[in-house]
């Protein structure tokens, strides 16, 4: 046997024990890494999203809730994870500001991810106590709020997460003077506003339907570009004049850097498919989350534009890493 044929022969029995290994993918459960507590918008979305991908690949996808240090204990895990297929997580619009405001962040999104698709949008809402305004009367909340000596209390879920972001683009828009308070997560944060101990929070409708609909908490604006069909009487930051508040909060699916591509467009397919599902849709869109999927190029042109964008907003407000 001459050398070049061994190495013919090697080479093509590479590329079919490849192949094979592709064909068999996936032959056991994929873990769906979601880096927040069970009972969130996230965690909601995942576990939809994550029912009908188990059906259509043949195994179960399991979430795993990986909480803890803002999002990074989970993110961090699953960039470590073997880029084999079996590991993926979601990520949303917290990991595009985390680098700006995280002094030693354990991973990189951009360079320790491979993308996957999108999976949604959703705008942020102000929640407010429900017996003290009426839905959409931001306008009265913000001439009370100029009126009190003292600073308006504004909950948010962490440093530098949306909701905090939020609270500081409020101030700055509209010269409220905002006190703002860590909580661990809108659940907390929204009961607290429903009992009035804090005046309000930014969060998504997914977040604050329960208590939404107990009529105990109540929504003055969107953050979205256009009113909400299901709210048609609140109004949007910028016909607020809240100059620089117009924004979404996302969702998409990643894998860690290397997963090979055969693998990510056999995940990004049936992603999708679980995206157009009639079930999700349902389940989905009265959470007021738009679902939208993406190629792969289309969310890494995203994921940089975002990381960048959320960066002059951090260094704009003057956040400062921790």
């Amino acid at each position: 046997m001459t050398l070049l044929f061994r190495r013919s022969f090697v080479l093509a029995c590479a590329c079919l024990w490849g192949s094979s290994a592709f064909a068999a993918y996936p032959d056991k459960p994929v873990r769906l890494i979601v880096p927040w507590a069970p009972g969130g918008s996230t965690d909601a979305i995942a576990r939809a999203i994550a029912q009908r991908m188990g059906e259509s690949l043949g195994q179960s996808v399991i979430v795993d809730n990986r909480s803890g240090a803002s999002g990074r204990i989970g993110t961090e895990a699953a960039a470590k994870a073997a880029p084999d297929g079996y590991t993926i997580a979601i990520v949303e619009l917290p990991h595009a500001i985390a680098p700006a405001v995280t002094a030693r962040l354990p991973y990189d999104l951009l360079k320790d991810f491979t993308p996957i698709s999108m999976v949604g949008t959703s705008p942020l809402l102000l929640f407010v106590n429900g017996s003290r305004y009426k839905a959409g009367d931001i306008k009265g909340f913000l001439k009370d709020g100029r009126a009190s000596a003292t600073p308006v209390t504004l909950a948010h879920s962490g440093n530098g997460s949306i909701s905090h972001l939020s609270s500081e683009l409020l101030a700055g828009a509209s010269g409220l003077k905002v006190n703002a308070i860590p909580y661990r997560g809108s659940a907390p944060a929204l009961t607290d506003v429903a009992a009035e101990q804090v005046a309000g929070h930014f969060a998504t409708l997914a977040s604050g339907a329960s208590l939404l609909s107990a009529g105990k908490i109540s929504v003055l604006m969107t953050t979205g570009p256009t009113r909400l069909p299901s709210m048609p009487q609140v109004p949007t930051a910028r016909e607020t004049g809240l100059a620089g508040m117009q924004f979404n909060q996302w969702w998409a699916l990643v894998a860690p850097a290397t997963t090979p591509i055969e693998v990510i467009e056999r995940l990004r397919k049936e992603a999708i498919a679980a995206l157009e599902h009639p079930a999700t849709r349902e389940r989905l869109t009265t959470l007021g989350i738009e679902l939208k999927g993406s190629t792969r190029d289309e969310l890494r042109g995203f994921l940089r534009d975002e990381v960048g964008h959320w960066g002059a907003v951090v260094r704009k407000t003057g956040l400062q890493p921790e």
